[in-house]
Order: C-alpha cells, then structure tokens, then sequence
C-alpha cells in the first residue's frame, strides 16, 4: 500500500508574496519563508501547501500564471525554492504547490501563439467565432465578471475564460495540453514537492469531452492519478472541488483518481452551526456522509485564501450567517460568501476561536490552517475582493507587523495596523513566549490530532446526546476509541457521558472548560461557554 502520510497530516496553507519578506522590498519571498520554517515547525504542522508563486501580472493573486516551469522574480528565483524545499525537508516538512491548469493568463506564451494561430498552439485554448448565447450564464464573480466568453481582436474569435477575461481555459480535451500538464507535474515532483493542490477541478472535467480513449471526464483523474503515481508513488492529489457529497465516488473512483478532497459542504454546515451556537447542522450532515476508499480523505478547514462560499446553504440559512458574521455589505462578497479572517468573525474571543479550530481538527479528514489564523490575525477590508484576508503575516509589532522593512503602504497588500487585530496587539514573537496565547493553544490542538490517529483513519460515529449545543463524536480503530465533545454555546452544557463511553475507563486528551462530577450512578461530563474535551477511551483492566 502506498505510504498514506495525508491520513494524518496537519497542513499549514501560506502565500509567499505575504509571509515573510527578506530584502525589504515590500514583497515576501522564498528566502523570507526559509527563515521563518521554524514558526510551522513549532506550531506543529508537518505539510506546507504554497499558493501560486509562479511567474504571473499577479492580477488574481498568482492564478493568472505566465510560466508554470519558474519563480516569479518579485519572490527568488528556482535556487531559492531548492534550498525552501531542504529547509523543509531538514525540519520534516512536506511541500505541496498549486496546479493551476484550468486556465492560464492571457500573457501565457502559449495563449500569446495560440491567438495568433500557432499551428501547435491554435487549439490549446477553447475557441468560437461567435459568442455563445449563454455567455453570461455561470460567472464565478457575479459584480466582478460579466461574461464567461470574450471577444480577441488578433484571432478575430471568442475564448472561454470560466473566471476573470485575463484568465483563458485550456482546452483540457487536446492530448498535447495534457500530455503538457504531466510534464509540469513531473518537474515539480522532481522539485521535492510531495503533492499537488489542483485548482477548480469541476471546470476542468466541465468541458472535457473525455481524455481520447472512451472514458468519462472523471476518467482524467485516473490518467493523472497514474501519472503522479509512477513519478513518486507517495504524491496526492487535493482538489479544490465544491462538490455535492453524491458526486464523490466519481472524484475519488476505487482508490484510482483523487486522494484528498476539501470538504466545501461541511465548512459551510460549520459555520452555519457557528452562526446558530448549535450542533445540529454538523451532525446531520455528518450522519450522511458517504463512505469513501480507504485510501482516500477529506480535508476539511475552517478559512482558506477564498471567500467562506455559502452557496449550497439555503437562502436562510445564508442570511443567518451573514447576520452572524458578516452583516455589513462590505464583508460580503459575489453574493454567496463572507470575506473575512475567523478571528474576526468570532469578535477576538479566543476562547471560541479554540472551540472552533479544536472542532475542526477533530472532524473526519485532515485539516487545513490557514496562516496567520493561528495566532488570531484579523482582516483588511479596505483591500479589494478577496484580498481582505490575504494580508502580510504579524511577527512583531515593529514597522508593517515585522514583514518587512518597508513603510506598509509599500507592502504587498496593506497589513492590518489598526484596531484589536493590528500587530501591535496581534503577533507571532509575543504569542510564542505566552503560555496561555491563542499560539500556544492551537500548538496543543495540532499537537493532539496527530497524537490520535482514529480520526484519520475511521468514520466518525456522531453520538446521540441531549441538547441542541453539543457535538460528540466517535472515533474508532485498531482497539483504540476516541470521542470528542465540543460546546458551540456560550453557556454552560452538561452532558450524560456515562452511556457514550459504555463502561469504559476514561484519559482526557485535550481539556478546556470542563467538570466532571462522579458522583451519582453515572458520570455527568460539564462543557463550560464554547468548552471541549477529547476523551480516549479504554477497556476496563481485568482484577487479578
């Protein structure tokens, strides 16, 4: 069997162009990054997933790449990625980099030959000499994009672009494009990397007429699945697919296709019982969730570089997140989502922003943390669209938050000075040395995931318990048994255990807010305001 690290492993997600900046130019970079792998060493998570730092006019935060084989210049160059990848691997930390190959930018060479015709180029882009009459239909940026097709005036033609005009979809049907993408895949797995976050899947196999041997679009997965495979047989594939949970055996196929797939519906069932302070959105819809194979996971977070997508949510649903965490028109963004970081959200109460990452890292699949997010960055919503939680990572409370040595309106993005979020209140140096910081406790959060591994491997149980405000779940395998308990309330709850742990004797993992009072014929287990506990559980020892 192949070597499952994904099963366990606790991913930190970070932009470069925003973590660190090493020559004061404003800009982080990949000798920025390499200096500061110590903080993710620390803070316990074993995987670095980088957004795009490829060559690109950087007009959607790198997806619109220009060169899929370099650096961009702004962030070091392939030398500098090289001495990131054995940084990280000295410090046991596997790399994982964005496959952006639903589209490319318009500046791409490929799509610079193409438009003019280039006998090798002319079809790796989806083209039409008359615009679509749907082409309006299925923006992703409503109030930012108006069309799905625009009009070139060099080929005298329309290309299909599913995101902004600047962003053109390869045409994935053609064998040379995909034989090209293989290619891409295969230099950077010679890079170092240990696995591919692959950007907008759905849109990918949307218009795919199926890879030239009969197969469906879902068939695709498979051939690059078998591609990355041969290369390096320990490499995954995680898929940015917003996907109803019926539609999952088609990504995952029988082992064969997709290894991880972020969970979009169950972020969004999180932070709709988030808004409501009860558990009943989680747990009905993790009494649902299908089986999948067993080498296969989800990946489930609480924010990315994304806005928080509530699209699948009814429209009451919807609304009653946006009253609860973004009930100004300025947090909210393309009608579906709210564009802020979680520790604004929460109002700064650190003890909800436990409960919520303890929570996260206790459902099924293999958590995502955004950076920044664990030591309670907050958001700039002056900055356009999604860029609002893209802000420069808080070190200090030196100049621009310790990012740089620049003035911060020579930064990259504007970092966050002001208010209970600015970095003079919010960062890393002063979070590391305190105790009982949000740092510390999340650095103990990570440090009992990866202690239990249960909850990578089995299918959570949700337990039946009194209350609309508790979650309890159940973790079983190898004779092992965990059960997590989290309070979404901000009052206390208290909770019959005695028929959860079935006679069993009881160790806590993790603690935050709880009594347990033994008197009486059973246990009853207190859950203080936003409290959780970890409980493993274990068979009674025989009397001699």
């Amino acid at each position: 069997m192949y070597n499952l690290w994904y099963k366990n492993a606790v991913i930190y997600c970070l932009d470069v162009d925003a973590f660190m900046d090493s020559d004061g130019d404003g800009v982080g970079d990949f000798q920025g990054l390499t200096d500061r792998l110590d903080h993710i060493e620390a803070l316990g998570c074993d995987t670095i997933w980088l957004l795009p730092f490829y060559p690109s006019p950087d007009k959607d935060n790198g997806y619109d790449i220009t060169d899929y084989y370099s650096v961009d210049p702004r962030l070091g160059n392939l030398g500098n990625f090289v001495e990131f990848a054995q940084g990280a691997k000295d410090r046991g930390l596997k790399i994982m980099v964005d496959l952006v190959v639903n589209h490319t930018s318009i500046d791409h060479p490929w799509f610079q030959m193409s438009r003019e015709g280039h006998p090798k180029y002319r079809d790796w882009y989806l083209w039409k000499d008359e615009k679509p009459a749907d082409a309006e239909k299925g923006v992703i940026f409503p109030g930012v994009q108006e069309s799905t097709w625009t009009y070139d005036r060099k080929r005298q033609a329309y290309y299909f672009h599913r995101f902004y005009k600047h962003q053109a979809d390869l045409n994935i049907a053609n064998p040379a494009v995909r034989e090209e993408i293989e290619r891409v895949i295969g230099y950077w797995l010679a890079l170092g990397v240990s696995g591919f976050r692959v950007d907008a899947v759905p849109f990918i196999l949307e218009d795919l007429q199926g890879p030239g041997d009969g197969q469906s679009p879902y068939g695709y997965l498979g051939q690059i699945r078998r591609f990355l495979s041969w290369r390096r047989a320990e490499a995954i594939l995680l898929a940015e697919a917003n996907i109803p949970m019926d539609q999952a055996a088609d990504y995952f196929g029988n082992d064969d296709r997709l290894n991880v797939i972020f969970n979009f519906p169950l972020n969004q069932k999180l932070f709709l019982s988030l808004a409501r302070r009860e558990a009943v959105p989680v747990r009905d819809f993790l009494k649902e969730l299908p089986e999948i194979p067993e080498t296969a996971q989800w990946a489930t977070f609480l924010r990315n570089h994304d806005e928080i997508d509530l699209g699948r949510l009814e429209d009451a649903e919807r609304e009653q997140v946006f009253a609860a965490f973004g009930p100004e028109k300025s947090m909210q963004i393309y009608d579906r989502g709210i564009r802020r970081r979680l520790a604004a959200m929460l109002g700064g109460d650190e003890r909800r922003i436990a409960m919520a990452f303890s929570l996260m890292l206790s459902l099924p699949g293999t958590p995502v943390i955004w950076y920044g997010d664990e030591i309670g960055m907050g958001d700039n919503l002056d900055l356009p669209e999604r860029n609002a939680v893209r802000t420069p990572m808080q070190w200090s409370d030196k100049r621009s938050g310790g990012f740089s040595t620049a003035k911060p309106e020579d930064c990259v993005r504007a970092p966050v000075s002001d208010g209970p979020f600015g970095y003079a209140h919010v960062n890393a140096d002063a979070q590391r040395i305190d105790p009982t910081s949000l740092f510390a406790t999340v650095q103990r959060l990570i440090r009992a995931r990866r202690s239990c591994p249960e909850i990578g491997w089995s299918r959570a149980e949700v337990l039946d318990i009194d209350g609309p405000s508790v979650i309890a779940l159940r973790y079983s395998w190898r004779g092992n048994t965990l059960v997590t308990l989290h309070n979404l309330s901000d009052e206390p709850q208290t909770v019959a255990i005695s028929p959860l742990i079935e006679g069993c004797e009881v160790s806590p993992v993790l603690r935050a807010g709880i009594d347990i009072d033994r008197t009486g014929d059973g246990l009853t287990l207190r859950l203080g305001a936003y409290g959780y506990e970890w409980l493993r559980l274990e068979a009674p020892t025989a009397e001699a």
